[in-house]
Order: C-alpha cells, then sequence, then structure tokens
C-alpha cells in the first residue's frame, strides 16, 4: 500500500511492528536517510542494535543471495523485542526477494525496512510493496520541510523552548535548506544553546544559520536600497568572484525591490503590510526592510522596478555586447542614487 501525508509522519513516529515491511524512496537521499534513522529508531529503540535486534544488509549483497533476506527476518535473536532488517540502496533486482520475504512474513518476524532512489511507477520493487496487502511503501519528495518534520528536529536535536517569531524564522529556513543542512543547523543551534534554558530566539538563528551567496546578494540590495552609493562596486566584486550571474542579481533585485513596493502601496503604509508578507521576514531583517520600505516612495519605486525591468531585457538581448556584469553595476547606481532622491 502506498503511504503518504500525516499518515506517513505518522508512521516514522510510531511504526507498527505488525506492518511487515516499509520501502522508503525517493531522489534526496539525506530525506530518505533521516527517515530510515527514524523508523529504525522507533521501532528497536535505542538499545536494539547493542542487543542484535538489527541486520543490516546492501542491495548489492541481497542480488547476489536472494534467500539472505529471508534468514534475516526469520532469524531469532538473543533478547526480546522488536527486530528489523534493514536493504540500503535496494533497487529492481531485488524485488524477487523481497516478494519471497514478504510473502513469507508472519508476527514475530523482523520487520523488512528498504530504502531506494528515486523509483518510477512500473518499478517492481515498488510494485512488490505497493501491491501487497499491509506492507507500505513512502515516496518522500524534494518539498521543503513541514511544520511537523521542523518539530521532529527539534526535539531530536533537545531544543525544547522556541519562541514564536523563531519558530517562524526555522520554518523560512527549512524552506531554503536541504533536511540534512537544517538538522546540522539545529545541532549548532543546540551546541549554542547549551545550559542556557530560554527559549530561543530569531537572533540566535540567524546567528547559527549558515551564510550563502544569498546572503551576499541581501547586502549588495541593502546597500542599493539605503542609498549607499561608494559601497556597491567592492560588494559587486566580491559577487562576481564568485560567480553569480548578472541575470540572477537582477531576478533578486527585482525580487527585493517588489518586496519594498508591495509595503509601500500596502493599505495603512509600510508598517501594516510588512505583517501580511507571504514568506514573512524575521528579526533585524524585518526592520531593516520597513525602514527602506518607508523611506522610498511608492512612485519612486516604480521607476526602479522599471529600471531593473529594462537593464534584464537589456541582459538578455541578442545584440548586447557591453559587459553584462558592467551594466548591472550601472543598475545599481542609479538605484542607488534614486534612493538619496526619495
Amino acid at each position: 500500500m502506498k503511504l503518504a501525508g500525516r499518515a506517513a509522519e505518522d508512521f516514522f513516529r510510531k511504526p507498527d511492528p505488525k506492518v511487515p515491511g516499509l520501502l522508503i524512496f525517493g531522489e534526496d537521499t539525506m530525506r530518505v536517510a533521516m527517515k530510515r534513522q527514524q523508523v529504525v529508531a522507533a521501532l528497536i529503540g535505542p538499545e536494539g542494535e547493542t542487543e542484535m535486534r538489527f541486520t543490516r544488509m546492501n542491495g548489492a549483497d541481497l542480488r547476489k543471495d536472494k534467500a539472505a533476506l529471508l534468514d534475516a527476518v526469520k532469524a531469532v535473536g538473543f533478547f526480546p523485542g522488536a527486530r528489523a532488517v534493514l536493504v540500503e540502496e535496494a533497487t529492481d533486482g531485488c524485488a524477487d526477494a523481497m516478494k519471497a520475504a514478504l510473502q513469507d512474513w508472519r508476527d514475530g518476524d523482523a520487520t523488512i525496512i528498504a530504502t531506494a532512489g528515486s523509483l518510477t511507477a512500473k518499478s517492481s520493487l515498488r510494485k512488490a510493496f505497493e501491491g501487497h496487502r499491509t506492507a507500505l511503501a513512502a515516496a518522500l519528495y524534494a518539498n521543503p520541510m513541514t511544520r511537523s518534520e521542523i518539530e521532529d528536529e527539534l526535539k531530536r536535536a533537545g531544543i525544547a523552548e522556541v519562541g514564536r517569531d523563531a519558530m517562524g524564522a526555522l520554518e523560512v529556513l527549512g524552506r531554503e535548506l536541504t533536511p540534512g543542512d537544517f538538522r546540522q543547523t539545529l545541532e549548532k543551534i543546540a551546541l549554542y544553546k547549551l545550559g542556557d534554558n530560554s527559549p530561543l530566539s530569531v537572533d540566535e538563528v540567524e546567528l547559527n544559520a549558515p551564510a550563502s551567496v544569498e546572503a551576499a546578494m541581501d547586502d549588495v540590495f541593502n546597500i542599493v536600497a539605503e542609498g549607499r552609493t561608494g559601497e556597491i562596486a567592492p560588494v559587486m566584486q566580491r559577487l562576481g568572484g564568485q560567480g553569480v550571474a548578472p541575470v540572477t542579481l537582477m531576478i533578486m533585485g527585482a525580487r527585493h525591490f517588489r518586496t519594498l513596493y508591495a509595503l509601500s502601496a500596502a493599505p495603512g503604509g509600510p508598517a501594516a503590510g510588512i505583517g501580511r508578507l507571504r514568506p514573512p521576514i524575521f528579526g533585524p531583517r524585518r526592520d531593516r526592510v520597513l525602514r527602506q520600505a518607508q523611506k522610498w516612495s511608492t512612485a519612486r519605486l516604480e521607476d526602479a522596478l522599471t529600471l531593473l525591468m529594462d537593464t534584464d531585457l537589456t541582459l538578455r538581448s541578442a545584440g548586447q555586447k557591453a559587459p553584462a556584469m558592467a551594466l548591472v553595476e550601472r543598475a545599481f547606481v542609479r538605484l542607488a542614487h534614486m534612493a538619496g532622491r526619495s
């Protein structure tokens, strides 16, 4: 049977030992590994591997010895408790062995946990689990982390007290980072908060968040929107050295100024509009964007967006021969001068 949505999350947290097998598959190997780790830990407990209630094998080995899986599933352990057999990197070549083990599975046998990469709907391995009456198959996609996944990761990292705004900042971070990078960030936050029982704050989230090229791009847009003309050249040189494409700068710059325009044109003004932004902005960046929106008039922001669009069209023009990064820098200088006149 297929397992998805809330039912999948519930099963990952509390797997049923009466389910003979679970296939977890998807192109995001880190997400698959994290869910596999969660299921195995919930199924056999912290002492399961020490008490030899856990067997691990590779899909390549299983293809060579198809009876190995059934032998491991039927093996009787020395310690009481649920048992599990993990087959990593399973492929369609493992399908026959999986079918045989699932068909002969009985209450008290070890639960089969199989992991795989991206599988098509015609995959024989998928069909072995999806076509079984009680076995389960869960497809994981490269979607942003859900609120429940973030809460699970917070619990795993031992971070109990999280302020409301900090949770919002974590949700934004969960949309930007891969699950593996998000977990590493929480581990870093947990170390930072060691011995500190106060609720996690937005500032602490931002302090421990990974630095990125996008953060450097935020720097240049802040410089431009605040009219600091003399700082544009050095940051543009740094971004060029990092390999940022001129068109990317145009796209991100237009997004920044559209945000400012939405705030400036909001009913009740920027202060009222910033609370309705989606995705929301938190912490010091929220205050900074609000100050920028209050500095610019709506008419001037319309002119800024027109300038950005014209420059973007010029960059994409087939007959364009001028250096692309120089055109972007010139546009940013003009925008910074506009900020000074707002």
